[in-house]
């Protein structure tokens, strides 16, 4: 039994305790007990993993790299040198490639594997592929902290300057006060700092407290 459900598997393992409802006790004699091996795949640390040099242990790799590029390089490259040393390889090579090439397409990888037939003999194409995937997402992950970094900037500025607005109108900001500038988004405390021009006191400004 594989099993990678995102919660951990708790049903009995013997087909015994699964008969419900319970049999009277003279027919117990007569019920099989029948276990089945259970691998669950979200009890396995990386480590443990990492220690395990078996083709499904690659396969487990690869899926908790989940979305990341770079980590799937790298859980690719690992199960690419377990094949290689498993005397089977040329089959273990031709089903992992199958189940490879439907998982990048399941994450929308936007890469073409058409022509991707062995990881062991074609991984040079399929390494080039991933690194434009890595490098698309370090720039993707540049841009968006640039983005949240402007933001940031813009948002510690707006409030400074409303800070020292209502430092000279109304004087010393109480605490209250701080932490609605803190909650507030750059465009609302915009708002406030053209507000405060006619509002009447602090508490009309930013509201009851």
């Amino acid at each position: 039994m594989l099993y990678n459900g995102a919660k951990r598997w708790t049903a009995k393992q013997d087909i015994y305790d699964l008969v419900q409802p319970e049999p009277p006790s003279f027919l117990r004699v007569y019920q099989p007990h029948l276990r089945y091996y259970l691998i669950d795949e979200g009890r396995y640390t990386d480590e443990e993993l990492g220690l395990r040099q078996t083709p499904l242990s690659g396969v487990f790799g690869i899926e908790n790299a989940g979305e990341s590029w770079d980590a799937l390089q790298q859980a690719v490259d690992r199960v690419v040198a377990i094949i290689q040393a498993d005397p089977h390889k040329e089959r273990i090579d031709r089903i992992i490639t199958r189940w490879l090439k439907r998982h990048l397409h399941r994450l929308e990888a936007g890469v073409n594997l058409d022509r991707l037939e062995s990881l062991v003999e074609d991984k040079d194409m399929l390494a080039e592929n991933l690194e434009n995937l890595v490098k698309k997402e370090r720039l993707e992950g540049r841009q968006e902290g640039r983005q949240e970094g402007r933001q940031e900037g813009r948002q510690e500025e707006a409030q400074r300057i409303l800070r020292k607005q209502i430092s000279l109108k109304y004087g010393d900001m109480p605490e209250w006060a701080q932490n609605r500038l803190d909650k507030a988004t750059p465009d609302q405390l915009e708002d406030w700092s053209t507000a405060i021009l006619v509002a009447d006191s602090l508490e009309s400004l930013l509201g009851e407290h």
